[in-house]
């Protein structure tokens, strides 16, 4: 299985870091012996470390249409090409997710590679990929249930299964994290860690 983790956090003291050494932990726990998917292999894209431009860039001479074609981006789609599983590590900063990961959808995953249009209706791609998202934020769970919009349920249905035809089998949020106890972390990266021990292609 061929497992590709986007994370997106600047700074390697925080808890999502800790997030994504415990997923990292999981997946490298996997032996023939305990998975029907090993080896697994894993590639991490620190898109703060990559230094990834999120800018996303056409004019009259380098038309939208053309950017399937971009020789900066083309490393990704590849790496995505050849993913059976995408997991994406991101906090929730102003109901949304951090720019360089939307920029890097809007470069990377572009009309012509991730989805094209049948009529008015869009169609994805990328089907037969599943994808696990794994986010943070500083609200309460229900207050973000029922007044806040999740970008990562966003990310999950609109952007990944409508429009690029990817199956995301888990979406794990740690909410309200001002107020979560040092236990209450622990937990929740122990359940990444086990969840990634398990999950099959």
């Amino acid at each position: 299985m061929n497992v590709t983790i986007l994370y997106a956090y600047p700074h390697d003291g925080g808890y999502n870091h800790a997030v994504l050494e415990a997923v990292q932990a999981g997946f490298s726990s996997r032996t023939d012996s305990t998975s029907a998917d090993a080896p697994v292999h894993i590639t991490t894209l620190d898109l703060y470390k990559e230094g990834f431009d999120p800018i996303l860039r056409f004019d009259a001479e380098h038309r939208r249409r053309d950017l399937i074609h971009d020789p900066s981006t083309e490393k990704y789609r590849t790496l995505i090409e050849d993913s059976d599983l995408l997991v994406f590590i991101f906090p929730i900063w102003w109901s949304g997710m951090p720019a360089i990961l939307k920029g890097f959808i809007d470069r990377v995953f572009v009309k012509g590679f991730a989805y094209r249009y049948k009529g008015i209706l869009p169609e994805g791609l990328l089907k037969g990929k599943k994808a696990w998202i794994i986010t943070s934020d500083d609200t309460p769970g229900w207050f973000a249930r029922f007044f806040e919009p999740d970008y990562g349920k966003v990310l999950r249905h609109q952007i990944l299964g409508i429009m690029c035809g990817i199956k995301t089998v888990r979406h794990d949020s740690m909410h309200y994290m001002r107020a979560s106890t040092p236990r209450r972390r622990e937990a929740f990266l122990q359940r990444v860690q086990r969840f990634a021990s398990r999950i099959r292609a």
